[in-house]
């Protein structure tokens, strides 16, 4: 066995050095070291020896195993860097190529009107909370004093997954959640997701709102004007006029719809106003005191106001789009131009 092994070594070395390609080099591994290769033939003679001889001629066989492995690797080494230069020799750049284009990715502009109102909240002392988009109907109607009857409730206005479990269909659910884990005074503002079953020009099944509420002692409809006012002014610049006209919510009492001076024609009249100079903005109001009740407060003792807007809604007053579902379509061609 000793002059099997001893052959063999000569052989894969003589071999070893003759071969010229990574395929070759991979060939003898087989040839040699490989489960059916010649060595495993050779070592499979190891049973027919005595056991003064075994560790002798087992020795053996792992050096000349070790060698062989050993005259491979190298042998890999040495081809790939020759191939690797005669690459590089034979590669030639054209330096005069005009480069690749990169594309880079930006905000949607839903993400990013909705961080910038966020940002604003922030700065005015509120604090930003988030609730479950499945809510329970307790939450989205029944503590913000919706009546059974009231039309928001029927299953063509909300998406309902059990009689007692629906796709909430304002953000107000999350002020429910708020006010029974706080105590007042506080300011807080809840944007998210809400869901409807409409689908147009200006209402899509799934939309973003942004809704802020403020509770504490001796709170008043004047309060709700100035921090609404000045909120308005940060989203769409100092000096924008503003008006209130009175609505009805069943959740505040007395209520609210606010109007924004047209941010494309500066109050002139035009198609997007409808000629009247004035885009409603948003709902808002004095919490209703069976509110307050209904989540533990005494409203003889503090007092509150709610307001809500969307955020689509405002994204297409900023960027001047007059299709809401722009915003959900990836129409990469109207999403390039928000880099």
């Amino acid at each position: 066995m000793k002059d099997k092994l001893s052959l063999l070594k000569n052989e894969a070395r003589q071999e070893i050095l003759n071969s010229s390609t990574l395929q070759e080099v991979e060939d003898l591994r087989v040839k040699f070291l490989g489960k059916k290769g010649q060595l495993t033939e050779i070592s499979k003679g190891m049973k027919n020896l005595s056991a003064e001889e075994r560790p002798v001629v087992g020795q053996l066989l792992n050096e000349v195993r070790t060698e062989i492995t050993d005259m491979l690797e190298s042998k890999k080494i040495e081809i790939t860097k020759e191939l690797k230069a005669k690459q590089l020799e034979e590669e030639v750049i054209d330096i005069t190529l005009a480069g690749k284009k990169t594309n880079q990715g930006s905000l949607h502009p839903i993400t990013e009107t909705t961080d910038l109102l966020k940002k604003i909240s922030m700065d005015m002392g509120f604090d930003i909370a988030d609730g479950p988009e499945i809510e329970y109907v307790k939450y989205n109607f029944d503590m913000l004093n919706i009546p059974e009857s009231h039309p928001s409730r029927d299953i063509t206005d909300t998406f309902y997954i059990s009689d007692d479990v629906v796709l909430r269909t304002q953000t107000s659910a999350v002020q429910i959640r708020y006010m029974q884990e706080h105590k007042p005074p506080f300011r807080m503002v809840c944007p998210g997701k809400v869901y409807r079953p409409d689908y147009d020009v200006s209402h899509t099944p799934m939309f973003h709102q942004i809704e802020g509420l403020m509770v504490g002692e001796n709170i008043s409809f004047a309060n709700l004007k100035a921090i609404l006012t000045e909120f308005i002014e940060k989203i769409f610049g100092q000096g924008t006029r503003v008006r209130f006209r009175p609505h009805f919510f069943p959740f505040t009492e007395p209520s609210a719809e606010m109007d924004v001076e047209c941010v494309i024609c500066k109050g002139k009249g035009c198609r997007v106003c409808k000629g009247s100079g004035w885009l409603e903005i948003m709902g808002c109001g004095m919490v209703d005191p069976a509110v307050l009740e209904a989540v533990g407060y005494k409203a003889d003792e503090v007092s509150g106001f709610a307001f809500g807007m969307g955020i689509e809604r405002i994204t297409m007053l900023r960027h001047g789009i007059d299709d809401l579902r722009a915003f959900f379509e990836n129409d990469m061609r109207f999403l390039k131009q928000f880099k």
